[in-house]
């Protein structure tokens, strides 16, 4: 893959500035080419003002050129970065002239995957760079920096030292078990680390939800029997004409999706069918539908109006359920076991109290964030870290069954190895890192 130099545009289209990035053995030589100046006698990490010209002799752009030695820039190799004006003729037309030269056009994600296979990032740190560029407010950038700069390597190589650790005691009590007066680890303090390291790995893996409601959102469900407003509700929070609104039971019969930040959290609201008896295959459809998404959310927003109760559901471990009564303006008279907030969605009255609950379960919800170095935001990782406590879980039965050393350090070796795939040190495969890469901006 290194064997090639690539070339790709590293900025948005329409700025006043335009950058083009450019990675490979011949990389230096392919912009010399191009511009009035020798970059092979610039120094690294120096910028030099020189001129872009074509094949003619006429001049395309002035421009600044960054030169980046190997091993010393983002991917580990000679790279170079031309800031010139952001005019799209003039980027395509340094492009052409670089692929002329022998430059080939990078794919999504090819220069941090570079960057990765030179050893300049561990893949947890790569997939952090992506999570960056994504980020929308605060929470997400601090937890994809953290994550960036080492926060999750640094734990896992944590856990790997004390796993290693873990099974080197029980090899060398195999390697020296006829030997009855040698103990080299207490079979209880063996039992104590493992349980310790098991402790470490569920925590990580339960920093998922928290993780994963500032990675994409808190999933909130509008439930409510149909007719009291929960379309007219998603609206009027997303101050967007979302979903379709009528007087027509059952209108809403799959579910909407939608984000939006308040008060700097990120949620994702989900519109759902009317919950009520029917005879309608696919409005029983929906209504499944909406009961699993339910199930699902992190917060229920459970909606009546006059005259209509609210519907009961069960609520799930860390599950909060926020009761609204809608149509204030057709409300006579509160006669509800359940203390809930007034609102007119129609008229958007209220709101301000609901968003200020649904603040505030936010900021309990994401608290883990502000108070753990390491929190999780990646599915992959998720998936992950609970096979490795799956690992470490069977090492810990085998120890009370009092099984054999060695059984008991094959599961610890596996633990080692699933928690290494995190960091992409035993991923050697080109599909798992092409999927991995696939979804990042081209030119990054």
């Amino acid at each position: 893959m290194t064997t090639d130099t690539i070339c790709a545009i590293a900025t948005a289209q329409g700025g006043a500035i335009g950058i083009v990035r450019i990675s490979g053995p011949k990389a230096i030589q392919a912009v010399s080419a191009i511009c009035t100046a020798d970059c092979n006698a610039f120094d690294a990490n120096t910028v030099h003002f020189t001129r872009i010209v074509n094949a003619a002799g006429e001049v395309i752009d002035e421009v600044l050129v960054t030169v980046f030695r190997a091993p010393h820039s983002y991917t580990g190799e000679d790279s170079v970065e031309i800031s010139c004006h952001g005019s799209r003729y003039i980027l395509s037309k340094v492009l052409e002239l670089l692929i002329t030269n022998g430059c080939t056009l990078a794919g999504p994600g090819e220069f941090t995957q570079r960057a990765f296979m030179n050893g300049k990032m561990d893949l947890s740190q790569a997939e952090a760079v992506a999570d960056l560029i994504a980020s929308q407010n605060v929470a997400q950038h601090n937890v994809a920096m953290t994550q960036m700069r080492g926060g999750i390597t640094t734990k896992l190589h944590e856990l790997h030292d004390q796993l290693l650790h873990l099974t080197s005691l029980l090899e060398l009590e195999l390697d020296f078990s006829d030997h009855e007066d040698l103990e080299f680890a207490d079979r209880s303090q063996l039992l104590q680390l493992a349980q310790s390291i098991d402790t470490e790995i569920t925590h990580l893996s339960g920093s998922f939800a928290a993780g994963n409601a500032i990675k994409n959102g808190i999933p909130v469900a509008i439930i409510g029997a149909p007719n009291v407003g929960k379309s007219t509700l998603l609206n009027a929070l997303l101050k967007d004409d979302r979903a379709i609104v009528s007087d027509i039971q059952g209108t809403t019969r799959d579910l909407i999706e939608d984000t939006i930040t308040i008060n700097g959290y990120l949620f994702r609201f989900i519109d759902t069918a009317g919950i009520r008896a029917t005879s309608d295959t696919i409005e029983q459809m929906g209504i499944e539908r909406s009961l699993k998404a339910a199930q699902k959310a992190q917060i229920i927003i459970s909606l009546s109006a006059p005259g209509t109760p609210f519907i009961d559901i069960d609520r799930q471990d860390n599950q909060h359920i926020i009761y609204v009564t809608n149509k204030s303006d057709k409300l006579t008279d509160v006669t509800s076991d359940k203390e809930s907030i007034t609102i007119s969605a129609l008229h958007q009255k209220g709101l301000d109290r609901l968003e200020e609950a649904l603040t505030d379960i936010a900021a309990a919800a994401t608290s883990q964030a502000a108070t753990d170095t390491v929190i999780i935001t990646n599915e992959r990782h998720k998936q992950i870290l609970d096979i490795a406590s799956q690992d470490i879980q069977r090492a810990i039965a085998a120890m009370h069954q009092n099984l054999s050393g060695d059984l008991i350090a094959e599961d610890l070796r596996l633990c080692i190895t699933h928690l290494s795939d995190i960091l992409g040190n035993t991923i050697t495969t080109e599909d798992v890192l092409s999927n991995i890469f696939k979804h990042f901006c081209v030119g990054k």
